[in-house]
């Protein structure tokens, strides 16, 4: 092929795509979810699907499937069409993952990151019995009984058990992981006595924490939480270089026009920013994120060097 004809092929690529962009959506829009029906993932994905089909006057339709963490259903959906009609929620046992599976995906250069939708905080929650009452004093327990002190998880690989190893690594202490069939096991042994700690998403901590059945040593985002505004972050409590953040967000496969994204992203961000949408996702402890694309493209690449590089001196690996 001269170089004339590709350069001719490359124009009528380029034409063909911006008009598919602009008549985008023209048929409903399947937004998979790798997660079961009734958790946060769902109710975030039911929540933005609603608000998408005002926006674009077309249907979206949430289409659970869960199985392997989270896997199943991404890699149904980073190997449909990219043609803009399948989109995959994920949330950020996406970037653990890749630390605890053998994919058959790339979680990098097999998609096309859209949009960041919500963002939250883990607490650092403690049976009121155990002798720490601050972040500071838990570190010194800790280093004063290397492994005697445990944190209890959801499961072993799970963004929990990820977020108690990377704590106790740039701490520098030794804490006992003890895994769960799920997070209301895990809490339910926190709040009995028999595990230590555990690293809790917002919802399901802060009723038990203004119960006084679990303490609230520290969160771990960059920013304190509104609920809870006399909670340090970890970083705030002398733990250097420590942000875990749980989040949902957007993706399609690699080579979805990028006119297609752009509207998606636009949209979502617009979605954003009212109060309805910080309402609603305040019930689920969680806020509105949005920005760009190439953004939340960087989290995605960050947070899984962080995970991959725990995952050398830490056995994330599910069971």
């Amino acid at each position: 092929m001269t170089v004339r004809r590709r350069v001719v092929l490359a124009a009528a690529l380029m034409t063909a795509f911006a008009a598919h962009a602009e008549d985008w959506p023209t048929k409903p829009v399947k937004i998979i979810v790798p997660f079961a029906t009734g958790g946060g993932s769902d109710f975030v994905a039911r929540f933005i699907a609603n608000k998408l089909q005002a926006a674009f006057g077309q249907a979206f339709v949430v289409d659970n499937r869960p199985g392997a963490g989270g896997n199943l259903g991404v890699e149904m959906g980073v190997k449909s069409p990219a043609d803009g009609y399948t989109l995959t929620l994920v949330a950020s046992s996406y970037t653990v993952n890749p630390a605890v599976y053998k994919l058959k995906f790339d979680p990098v250069t097999d998609i096309a990151p859209i949009v960041q939708i919500a963002q939250g905080p883990l607490i650092l929650c403690a049976n009121p019995g155990l002798p720490a009452k601050s972040v500071q004093e838990l570190v010194a327990l800790a280093k004063a009984q290397p492994g005697k002190v445990n944190f209890a998880s959801s499961g072993t690989g799970g963004i929990a058990h990820a977020a108690g190893e990377l704590f106790a690594q740039r701490a520098g202490v030794k804490l006992t992981h003890i895994p769960y069939k799920g997070t209301g096991p895990a809490m339910n042994d926190t709040i009995g006595g028999t595990t230590q700690l555990f690293f809790s998403s917002a919802a399901s901590a802060i009723p038990q924490i203004q119960g006084g059945k679990l303490r609230a040593l520290a969160v771990t985002t960059a920013q304190r939480v509104p609920a809870l505004p006399d909670v340090p972050t970890a970083q705030e409590a002398g733990v250097g270089n420590y942000t875990v953040t749980l989040w949902h967000g957007l993706i399609a496969p690699k080579g979805t026009p990028p006119a297609v994204i752009e509207k998606i992203n636009a949209a979502v961000n617009k979605i954003m920013q009212s109060k309805e949408t910080a309402d609603v996702l305040k019930g689920d402890g969680m806020a509105p994120a949005g920005g760009s694309a190439a953004q939340f493209a960087t989290i995605i690449r960050s947070e899984i060097d962080t995970w991959q590089q725990l995952s050398t001196t830490v056995n994330l690996k599910a069971e």
